[in-house]
């Protein structure tokens, strides 16, 4: 919060997160803004507000949103079907714990999500409007923001669509995506579609009672614990959109760990290997930080020494839909929501365990 969020180009009542430090003149003037890492602010300051709830981080959660509305421009959406249910998710956890009213922006956003499913293109829903790429980026967070908001039905289509098209037989994982029109399947594995996936079906396992979900996340924590990690903590990491990846993958092995129903002894050994995981990386990630003005600086990859960034690096930017690394991953907000993610993941857990 100290060292990147500021006000919306001075406007009072506004905050939003500069995407780098040191930040360049464009990014101290929000020119570049990145919509789906602003909702993971959001998302981690609802954390931070349901760990210690004061006023102030209160009326921060309404600030920020306020000024994601304002510097979106056009409105609560956009053109990517994963941005909007990624700040959906983080505005539907801000009104449901904390009152904020958001009925409004959910609905458009969940309208959009709604009528963006077409199985006869061969989805799911799409990365973004007007393509035919179905992946699992978008329709896990759409599909948990759709079970929250009721849509049970919807997002139960969703995780079986995900379970029967994108969860690889040989190495249990969850691809990234494919292409409608071709059938071609995307086979690169990144740790938030792990992550979105083991939150579907929890929500799913706790809503619906249907025990087909507790066996995906029996097999997927196995599979995470199996083949991305060593020592329990979550390896790799990267810079632009990629420094989130891990972060959300904590987020959502903190919600198997205390969340997943069951008293069946798989249940409990993926509760138990899912907290875990947690923690031994969020041990790693605050043992390799540096710490700059008293602050943390988190590492981009946790099981490695955090760099400092300088002012004379190369700078992350946008491309082909996704943002790039800057030269020095630490540099960009996203690699630092990732570590604060972990934090309030860890934490959510060893609450947990301490009740």
């Amino acid at each position: 919060m100290a060292r990147h969020v500021r006000r919306l180009v001075g406007l009072p009542g506004t905050a939003l997160g500069v995407v780098a430090w040191p930040p360049v003149r464009r990014e101290r003037l929000f020119f570049r803004w990145h919509y789906w890492w602003q909702a993971h602010l959001l998302d981690c300051a609802v954390d931070a507000a349901e760990r210690e709830p004061t006023a102030k981080r209160r009326r921060r959660l309404a600030k920020i949103s306020r000024s994601h509305r304002i510097r979106n421009i056009t409105g609560w959406t956009n053109n990517y079907y994963d941005d909007m249910a990624w700040l959906g998710l983080a505005l539907e956890r801000a009104q449901r714990l904390h009152s904020l009213d958001h009925r409004n922006a959910l609905q458009s956003i969940e309208t959009e999500l709604v009528d963006a499913w077409v199985p006869k293109a061969g989805g799911g829903i799409p990365w973004r409007k007007g393509d035919d790429f179905f992946n699992a980026p978008a329709n896990g967070p759409a599909a948990i923001l759709l079970a929250r908001t009721g849509r049970l039905w919807r997002a139960q289509a969703m995780a079986d669509w995900i379970d029967s098209t994108l969860a690889d037989p040989g190495s249990g994982l969850i691809l990234d995506g494919i292409r409608g029109r071709s059938g071609v399947l995307d086979r690169a594995v990144y740790t938030y579609c792990q992550g979105v996936v083991l939150g579907l079906e929890t929500e799913l396992a706790v809503h619906l009672g249907d025990v087909r979900h507790n066996k995906r996340v029996h097999a997927l924590v196995a599979t995470v614990e199996a083949r991305l990690t060593r020592d329990l903590v979550v390896v790799g990491g990267g810079g632009g959109d990629g420094g989130l990846f891990n972060g959300i993958l904590a987020r959502y092995l903190a919600l198997v760990a205390t969340t997943l129903p069951g008293d069946s002894d798989e249940d409990r050994e993926a509760r138990e290997m899912a907290a875990s995981i947690v923690l031994a990386s969020a041990g790693a990630a605050w043992h390799n930080r540096l710490e700059v003005e008293d602050h943390p600086l988190f590492g981009a990859a946790w099981e490695s020494q955090a760099r400092l960034p300088g002012p004379s690096h190369s700078v992350a930017a946008f491309s082909g839909g996704t943002v790039r690394s800057s030269a020095v991953p630490e540099r960009d907000l996203s690699v630092q929501l990732g570590g604060w993610m972990l934090m309030e993941a860890a934490w959510s857990v060893s609450n947990a365990r301490s009740r």
